[in-house]
């Protein structure tokens, strides 16, 4: 090869290097923009949110133990690095977010601020726990009674963990969501039929949705009403442990299809969903999540407690208890934050010492 030809291949490969590189530029410069364009949707919608217990959630205070040890330097609980909220789901007919509303739903979200993944576990609402007051019962009475706070003081209390927000939804905003994605692939059993259907009768009057009864087993896209109605089922092999196996796999869903969703969708979804939630972030934290969305995963998920039976815990009725409630904690533990060196705070074996005793006074 000539000199004259080694300049022309010389100056051919810097120009498709450069348009390499232009491409790559232009592909950045659209994420960076699709990002900030969901950010700016939701400070715009934003107001519609019951957003302003930012104050009042804080109340709920986090055990010394666990502050001590997300401060350390050696980090052996491996809790710094996430962020930690509590999600609850209302069974709310009068639109009541807040104290006196049943809470059908209670999990725990724990974000890995540097990988992405999420994990979820359910806490089954029948789980018999300390409620956040210093009196024992079943966990959904921690937001019947004192709202949003108590029942994360109660999470707090009995898990060893550091939540200070959470996001409250009720029927009509899962409906709404489910259907703004498109619906949800479930894979429905001969069993869940009749209490999928009947489900629908009164999630229905609440929500006015038109009622469109499943027919037959097997795969198959619900919308709405039916997947919310699905959410519910708990008569069937698995009761109440199998309603939140279920619930979180609509959730899980839900999350994959919302982000890959277009602006239209997102837009849709805000719009449907920011009036019927109540929320302790600020307009930063969702402007935050919100353009980092794309790079979320929901890794994995379960439920607490992880060894349990299910017994009369005498005031409390037929309940979810803990064998060995203290070694269940320290397995929610492993499950969220990976290989935890963590062992339960005095206050967690004080708990788990009471629930034993009145496990065996009420003969279980």
């Amino acid at each position: 090869m000539s000199e004259r030809d080694g300049r022309r291949v010389s100056r051919s490969s810097k120009k498709r290097a450069r348009k390499r590189r232009r491409i790559a530029l232009f592909v950045i410069e659209m994420l960076v923009l699709a990002g900030v364009l969901i950010g700016l949707l939701v400070v715009l919608k934003l107001d519609k949110a019951d957003t302003g217990n930012k104050e009042s959630v804080i109340k709920a205070t986090v055990n010394e133990e666990v502050q001590e040890q997300i401060e350390a330097e050696d980090n052996t609980w491996k809790m710094s690095g996430y962020k930690n909220i509590a999600l609850f789901g209302v069974d709310s007919r009068d639109n009541n977010l807040d104290k006196g509303a049943r809470t059908d739903t209670i999990m725990v979200a724990s974000l890995n601020n540097e990988t992405g993944d999420i994990k979820i576990c359910s806490i089954f609402r029948d789980t018999y726990l300390n409620v956040g007051n210093d009196t024992y019962n079943k966990a959904n009475q921690a937001y019947a009674k004192g709202g949003p706070e108590q029942a994360i003081q109660m999470l707090n209390s009995n898990l060893d963990m550091d939540i200070t927000d959470y996001i409250t939804v009720n029927f009509e905003a899962l409906v709404d969501i489910i259907d703004d994605v498109g619906g949800v692939e479930i894979d429905v059993t001969e069993e869940e039929i009749s209490f999928l259907n009947d489900y629908q009768i009164g999630t229905a009057e609440v929500t006015g949705d038109t009622i469109i009864n499943v027919t037959k087993p097997g795969l198959q896209t619900l919308n709405g009403l039916q997947a919310t109605s699905y959410c519910r089922i708990r008569y069937t092999k698995g009761d109440d442990f199998k309603r939140a196996e279920r619930q979180r796999n609509v959730l899980t869903q839900v999350a994959n299809k919302a982000k890959k969703a277009d602006i239209a969708t997102l837009n849709d979804i805000i719009d449907d969903i920011l009036p019927k939630i109540k929320t302790s972030m600020s307009k930063a934290d969702f402007v935050e999540y919100a353009s980092r969305a794309a790079t979320f995963n929901i890794a994995e998920t379960s439920g607490f407690p992880f060894d349990r039976i299910t017994g009369n815990m005498g005031k409390a009725g037929s309940s979810v208890v803990a064998n060995d409630f203290a070694n269940n904690v320290v397995l929610f533990h492993q499950f969220l934050f990976g290989d935890s060196e963590y062992t339960p705070s005095a206050t967690v074996l004080e708990i788990s010492d009471k629930i034993a005793a009145d496990r065996t006074k009420n003969g279980l």
